[in-house]
């Protein structure tokens, strides 16, 4: 900009006042660039009257220019480099004076005016714009901070993942498209692509190229020469061994000659070489075909930096190839090397050749014309013939025979011609009739009579049996009429291993022949099952056409099936996920009471009874849209589809209603409800057992609930369901780490105290809830199947401590769950667990519910049987809770009865109660079965006199001690039995 020295100073009246300064300053303070400072500071001065004050600015990349834009002195352009040089410049001729309002490291701002150095407003002006200045640089700086850090963890993290691509045994070219996307999350790399340069062969190989606009493809694996790409882009990259960045037309300006166009022209091109040392070792290139922004010197650094390791994991990579490449030169050396050897190259093709055609010929005489001409390429075989045995090895065949004379061999016995010599001694014959030696070995083989002259006498002859495992198909054989061209050993190898090849293709032959026959009588025969097959294959469509309805529908209900809704369900979801708007939702039903009404009425009514509650289901929802399925038992399942829980609630409702009406089966009128739960769908949910779990929670809800009622599932459902999961966990880490104990409470004689024995109880010491109660944890492990496990736990536990539990003559109870008795092995594992932790058969009793004695009572009476044989005594617990069935304490071989606390709650010694003729009865049958009886739950006195005054003579309670643990079980701390116990 030029300034004049006899411009007006600047007016600071605007500058004076409280409420435009405040204005400004705001405005000013929100500038997101030095350019939009100065421009606001220029604004704000020219605002003031200062048209003799211009505002300079400055950044590290280079980056400058003044505010109000316009032409630069050279006055005000060599104020502006002293202050880039971090000098103040003061032009004292001109009166061109500088006032720097803030820098940093690597920019900053000023002000550029005319006129005298010290000017008293000016100077104000700078007091209050100078802070604002700092602030902008400030926040500047911090944000490329920010910026710089970010982009500093992303490329530590980008040259981590290629450290570990380059260690891996993932595939080069898998690799190569990981580096291309890492250098795209740094720059724009669409078009990218990697080159490695050869010093030694001045060459180029692209391994990786990605353009979207060029057709160009370039092999991976081939060596491009400098020259083809000589004046590009590329070969100046490399040629100058420094970087080229921008437009084809700026490039031109930064190479050291002419630029050659090769390929489509881009709108900006960024080429780093990669050098290891003073070598160059290839380049990266990326370019841009589109209007963009355009590459800059950080896009060029960093490609520079991640160029490096590139190459290391490249470099790993192409360590095969190198080794490939070495074994490549030293072939070629081998081959320099070994020329005389050609000719034995050659005829090696030529087997490969021969050992093609007799796996691929069909037809004979064009296999046999085939193999004589490739073996005239390597010895003379201008009389060639092929002979072969008859099946029966007595005649000798020629199916191929050429002479130069044109003589012909006829199909003949077998004779004592050389042909037969060499067959019937199955190795190969050379002879050469100009060999002294040979011609005399062949006249004494004339002579004996063992070889004899057949056709005309040839000068040199080869022959080679065809053999075929041990046998002798034939012979190959090649001669010639004139002196001195005999044939040689090497001839000889050839010639027997063409043999195999012939041997191994007329053996095919024959078999492909004899597999055509049996092929044609195979064909034959399916000819004349055909017509059984079809009619065969009519019914098996038929069965498997029922077979798949049979898999996916209740055979009962005809109802689809608890697979068939699971199909349906992930048809839902994948459908859900394709549209987020659609809607559906699962209503989970169970009928009430209908384990009563099967057991009351016989099986044959609860069918009838499942068939019509799915009649009724079936006419509630909507044709063709709705779907109702039977999962099992006397629970169903609909899929509707919704969009939103009214209409699922209306569905729901119209079940139960369903039910209202009475059920008319084989001519009793019986009435059920049903409970329903539902369960909306959701974008959490991502399989279909997770939706039938939550309905099927809902559904236990609306039993909970009352029953005949319908509750849909939600958050709350949702946190039980968690809590639920974690107690599971929980519970299964806590028999991990041993923190389900054995508390005991006593079993007493009720006239003395007397402690007869003990009835373990466990309790899990949680290590952040304390000490919890059975109740809150024994339905979550009954119904995760973990039961079986905490009961062999505690009683493991129990047998620990049990000799100092135990004074001579006293017991245990333990309680085992009803799972245990199907399964095999109980009687053997629990003889086993006594055995290891010596304690007697006499002191351990098993207490099972009324629950265990319902499924296989034949199966449960004998295992009771096991058990009393080895000593140990079946207690019956809860005896009156269950269905108390008389036939339970005579069919099962059991020891000791235990009368429930809910009879004993109101016994006392002054008048009867409720309870008072039940408990007599359970003693007089007790004691008909000579079975011991244990009363449950003695609180107070009054029952302890009245259990006395019915006979019963065994008796626990709170009245003797609440359960506590071992500690407090020690002889000779009866006094601290209850103090301990107290709450627990």
């Amino acid at each position: 900009m030029t300034t004049n020295a006899h411009q007006p100073l600047p007016r600071t009246d605007a500058f004076s006042n409280p409420l435009e300064v405040g204005r400004l300053l705001s405005h000013l303070l929100q500038a997101q660039s030095l350019p939009a400072l100065a421009q606001g500071i220029a604004q704000a001065l020219a605002d003031a009257g200062a048209g003799a004050t211009s505002v300079a600015w400055w950044t590290a990349d280079g980056g400058s220019g003044i505010q109000p834009a316009g032409p630069v002195s050279p006055r005000d352009a060599a104020l502006l480099e002293a202050l880039r040089a971090g000098t103040e410049g003061i032009d004292e001729v001109a009166g061109h004076h500088a006032r720097l309002l803030a820098r940093d490291a690597g920019a900053g701002i000023a002000l550029l005016h005319a006129g005298q150095a010290n000017n008293g407003p000016l100077e104000a002006a700078c007091a209050l714009l100078a802070p604002v200045a700092e602030a902008v640089l400030e926040a500047r700086h911090l944000s490329g901070s920010l910026r710089a850090l970010a982009r500093s963890e992303q490329l530590q993290a980008a040259l981590f993942q290629i450290a570990d691509m380059a260690s891996s045994g993932m595939e080069l070219n898998a690799m190569l498209r990981e580096l291309h996307a890492i250098v795209g999350r740094f720059m724009y790399a669409e078009n990218f692509y990697i080159a490695l340069y050869e010093e030694s062969s001045d060459a180029l190989r692209f391994i990786y190229l990605v353009d979207t606009v060029d057709p160009v493809i370039r092999d991976a694996n081939q060596f491009i020469p400098m020259s083809v790409m000589d004046k590009g882009l590329t070969w100046y990259c490399i040629r100058d061994r420094r970087p080229l960045m921008g437009s084809v037309p700026d490039i031109r300006n930064q190479v050291s000659g002419p630029l050659r166009d090769i390929g489509e022209e881009c709108f900006d091109w960024l080429g780093v070489p990669i050098l290891v040392g003073d070598a160059v070792r290839g380049v990266l290139v990326v370019q841009s075909y589109m209007e963009r922004p355009r590459y800059s010197a950080a896009d060029q650094a960093l490609l520079a930096y991640v160029g490096s390791h590139i190459l290391t994991a490249v470099d790993r990579k192409l360590q095969q190839e190198e080794l490939e490449r070495r074994v490549a030169e030293r072939t070629h050396a081998l081959t320099v090397e070994m020329q005389e050897r050609q000719r034995t190259v050659r005829i090696q093709e030529a087997l490969y050749r021969i050992a093609e055609l007799s796996h691929t010929a069909i037809d004979p005489d064009g296999f046999y014309q085939a193999v004589h001409g490739i073996v005239g390429q390597f010895l003379d075989a201008r009389n060639f013939y092929i002979a072969l045995l008859s099946p029966d090895g007595q005649r000798l065949h020629f199916p191929y025979y050429v002479d130069e004379n044109g003589g012909t061999a006829e199909s003949r016995p077998v004779g004592n011609g050389i042909t037969e010599y060499a067959i019937r001694h199955a190795r190969p014959l050379l002879v050469d009739m100009d060999d002294p030696a040979t011609r005399a070995r062949i006249e004494a083989l004339q002579a004996s009579g063992e070889l004899g002259l057949i056709g005309r006498q040839s000068m040199a002859w080869l022959g080679v049996p065809l053999v075929s495992g041990d046998r002798v198909l034939g012979l190959l054989a090649v001669q010639n009429y004139a002196s001195g061209h005999s044939y040689s050993a090497a001839e000889r190898d050839l010639l027997t291993f063409i043999s195999y090849q012939i041997a191994s293709g007329l053996e095919r032959q024959r078999a492909a022949a004899e597999l055509k026959e049996a092929n044609a009588d195979l064909e034959r025969r399916v000819q004349a099952r055909t017509a059984e097959l079809s009619e065969q294959i009519r019914v098996r469509e038929d069965i498997e056409r029922q077979l798949k309805y049979q898999v996916l529908h209740d055979p009962l209900t005809g109802l689809p099936n608890r697979a068939y809704l699971r199909d349906q369900l992930l048809r839902a979801l994948a459908h859900q996920q394709r549209e987020p708007g659609r809607g559906f939702a699962v209503l989970f039903m169970d009928l009430d009471r209908f384990k009563v009404i099967n057991d009351s009425v016989g099986h044959l009514v609860g069918d009838a009874l499942l068939r019509e509650v799915a009649a009724r289901f079936a006419h509630c929802v909507r044709a063709g849209c709705d779907m109702v399925a039977r999962l099992g038992g006397d629970e169903f399942a609909i899929l509707m589809d919704v969009t939103g829980p009214d209409a699922a609630m209306r569905m729901g409702q119209r079940i139960v209603e369903a039910m209202k009406a009475p059920i008319r089966v084989e001519g009793k009128e019986l009435f059920s409800s049903v409970s329903v739960g539902i369960a909306m769908s959701a974008p959490h949910y991502t399989a279909p057992d997770e939706l039938l779990r939550d309905a099927d929670i809902a559904m236990y809800r609306a039993k909970a609930g009352g029953r005949d009622r319908v509750e849909v599932f939600d958050e709350a459902l949702h946190a039980q369901a968690l809590q639920l999961l974690e107690m599971e966990s929980d519970l299964r880490r806590a028999m991990e780490r041993a923190e389900l104990v054995p508390w005991f409470q006593p079993i007493v004689r009720l006239s003395t105290g007397e402690t007869v024995g003990y009835e373990a109880l466990v309790r899990w010491q949680h290590p952040q809830r304390g000490v919890l109660s059975p109740a809150e944890f024994l339905p979550v492990a009954e119904g995760n199947g973990s039961m079986e496990a905490l009961d062999w736990a505690v009683l493991t536990r129990t047998l620990e401590v049990l000799s100092r539990l135990l004074m001579p003559g006293q017991y245990v109870n333990v309680n085992f769950s009803p799972r245990h008795f199907r399964s095999p092995g109980l009687v053997e594992r629990l003889m086993d667990l006594l055995k290891a932790h010596q304690v007697l058969p006499s002191q351990v009793r098993i207490e099972v519910t009324e629950g265990a004695l319902l499924e296989n009572a034949e199966k449960i009476g004998h295992v009771f049987c096991q058990l009393a044989d080895q000593g140990v005594m079946v207690a019956l617990d809860d005896f009156g809770t269950g269905y108390s069935s008389l036939s339970y304490l005579h069919r099962f071989r059991m020891h000791t009865l235990k009368i429930d606390r809910s009879f004993i709650c109101d016994l006392s010694p002054h008048e009867e109660g409720r309870s008072t003729a039940v408990v007599r009865a359970i003693l007089a049958l007790s004691q008909a079965q000579r079975m011991e009886v244990v009363a449950e739950g003695i609180e107070t006195e009054d029952q302890r006199q009245a259990l006395l005054a019915l006979g019963c003579e065994l008796g626990q309670g709170y009245l003797f001690a609440r359960p506590a643990p071992l500690l407090a079980r020690e002889p000779g701390l009866d006094g601290r039995l209850q103090e301990c116990a107290e709450g627990c």
